[in-house]
């Protein structure tokens, strides 16, 4: 689009003035104001069209999988998680309440609830290990003593 500023639309309502005179220059601005707005409607409808289009062709569809497709790239680890809930369903929202008392399966779901919350206690222990600042307690073995120094590495003897 044209950058127009302040001082170019005054110099075009000045020669505009000039040209058409006062007295027509109202009905100009009308006429010139109903077609920008058939312009616009006519721009809003072959998009509104296109957009069907797309939509019949199935675009839309491809679109959202491709997005979807570059989220799990930034992410394999999710799209991993996600396939896994969308097949198996998620392990933390299991509820054995809703199974018979002293039944079997309501047993199961116990268990299978009590693993899953022991597998997440572990992930989110081993996620903030992660995120901790490395400390000087680290380099240091089991009973305390500093961690030994790597060997040097062995020269083979020169021939003259």
């Amino acid at each position: 689009m044209p950058d127009i500023g302040w001082m170019e639309l005054l110099v075009i309502g000045v020669v505009a003035l000039i040209v058409v005179g006062p007295k027509d220059l109202p009905v100009m601005f009308r006429k010139f104001g109903q077609f920008t707005g058939k312009l616009r409607s006519m721009a809003r409808d072959f998009q509104r069209a296109m957009n069907d289009a797309a939509d019949e062709a199935g675009v839309s569809d491809i679109n959202r999988d491709l997005r979807k497709a570059t989220q799990y790239a930034r992410n394999p680890a999710k799209a991993g998680m996600d396939a896994f809930k969308d097949t198996m369903g998620d392990p933390f929202e299991l509820d054995p309440t809703k199974y018979d008392e002293g039944s079997e399966t309501r047993r199961i779901a116990e268990e299978k609830l009590a693993n899953a919350k022991k597998l997440r206690d572990q992930i989110d222990a081993r996620n903030a290990a992660k995120a901790a600042p490395p400390t000087a307690t680290d380099a240091r073995d089991a009973d305390g003593a500093d961690a030994p120094a790597p060997a040097p590495a062995a020269t083979e003897p020169t021939k003259s």
